[in-house]
């Protein structure tokens, strides 16, 4: 099942843009792109998308306004060039905020927003029957998809991460504090301001250490309470 996608926007060059990283990845479908939001409006009467890449300050109809008239909207992500729209966006519920020009690294972290939304807000959909997954940017051109039940351990070396999985070990650019966020918080959870584990991943606890697949990783002095918690008090 393709993710069906909907760019409007009056730049033509940020809309290049966003079909330039849509075409990157796979199980990506981008619909059709729109100049303006009224004829944005009358394709959404007669076709479903399942996420909107929507500009704001368009001619005729703004993207605030825009959204307001939809009855059942779909995912919301904006794209704009400016800030202080964020707020008003967010409690139309929006997904995310992009400000332009758009980084594909952020750019990612939105769309991996919408495959953790699809798969928990949409019971009984093919989506949410599929395993929950991430695409990560492992090389400058390859995207790699990552099932989040095979990921063993994230590491953090400085401006990179080290993300360990049953499948391999891929590196990429990112802090810890962002990719955490985009992992469920019932199955990960940090130990360390170096480490990010798999909860269904961990084989034995030692003291102020986790065991996961032969290797010990320190459970960090702010971290240990609510490790304990989540984890040593669920034990028999």
């Amino acid at each position: 099942m393709k993710i069906k996608c909907l760019i409007i926007d009056d730049e033509p060059l940020a809309v290049n843009v966003i079909k330039n990283y849509l075409q990157k990845i796979e199980d990506i479908e981008l619909t059709d792109t729109f100049t303006n939001a009224i004829d944005g409006l009358n394709f959404l009467k007669h076709h479903k998308v399942d996420v909107i890449f929507l500009d704001i300050n368009m001619p005729v109809l703004d993207g605030l306004n825009f959204i307001k008239s939809l009855k059942e909207p779909p995912l919301i992500i904006i794209t704009s060039a400016y800030t202080e729209y964020a707020i008003e966006t967010y409690e139309l519920d929006v997904l995310d905020y992009l400000v332009k020009p758009i980084e594909f690294p952020r750019f990612m972290n939105a769309l991996n927003k919408v495959y953790r939304r699809m798969n928990i807000n949409q019971p009984g959909t093919e989506t949410s029957k599929s395993r929950p997954y991430l695409f990560i940017k492992i090389d400058k051109k390859k995207m790699k998809k990552v099932f989040l039940d095979e990921i063993l351990v994230v590491e953090s070396l400085k401006d990179y991460l080290k993300i360990n999985t049953t499948n391999g070990r891929f590196m990429i650019h990112s802090t810890l504090s962002d990719f955490t966020n985009l992992l469920p918080s019932t199955d990960f959870i940090r130990i360390h301001r170096s480490y990010t584990i798999s909860i269904n991943k961990i084989d034995a606890v030692e003291g102020n250490s986790i065991e996961i697949d032969g290797m010990r990783y320190v459970i960090g002095r702010s971290y240990l309470e609510e490790v304990k918690d989540r984890i040593l008090n669920s034990s028999i």
